[in-house]
């Protein structure tokens, strides 16, 4: 009586494991919705890029000479504390390598800047696509489902039966 050593069936279920996974994942991979994502991601990445250069570069500049002394709108803050009495510092960069505590609203007020111009242009190319895909419904003409198709075939064969 011959036994199969246990370990050639764990290593023919893992085997079998693992190409069942690769093909799971592959399968997954390979779905259009999947890799329009990945592309999504890339592109938006790229954007939020543009988007954070126009705001840094163009609008906050324009914004802190209407606002101040024409300094980077980044650099506001607000000193709550330093971090020695008397102490003096000319920017934010400053107090926060002395240690002091400061309230930094100006890189926030820029972050939201760059959130609500990415958010505008995502809800604008999302109601594009929306208006797109409405149109193409609207346009494309309504054919019977397979189930209807399905329903017509029967109902045909039935009459047949019945003038023979």
């Amino acid at each position: 009586m011959q036994v199969f050593p246990l370990k050639c069936i764990f290593e023919e279920i893992k085997t079998q494991t693992l190409m069942g996974f690769w093909q799971d994942f592959k399968s997954f991979a390979m779905k259009g919705n999947v890799i329009d994502l990945a592309v999504g991601v890339i592109i938006g990445g790229a954007f939020g890029k543009i988007v954070t250069a126009l705001v840094e570069d163009i609008i906050m500049p324009l914004v802190a000479i209407f606002t101040g002394k024409g300094e980077k709108f980044n650099d506001k803050y607000i000193l709550l504390k330093p971090a020695k009495d008397g102490d003096v510092y000319k920017s934010l960069d400053q107090a926060k390598a002395a240690g002091a505590n400061v309230f930094a609203y100006g890189h926030f007020i820029q972050t939201v800047v760059d959130f609500l111009i990415i958010a505008f242009f995502i809800f604008v190319t999302v109601r594009i696509i929306s208006r797109m895909k409405r149109k193409e419904m609207e346009s494309a003409p309504l054919g019977p489902t397979p189930t209807e198709k399905l329903l017509v075939e029967i109902r045909d064969l039935l009459k047949n039966r019945q003038q023979s």
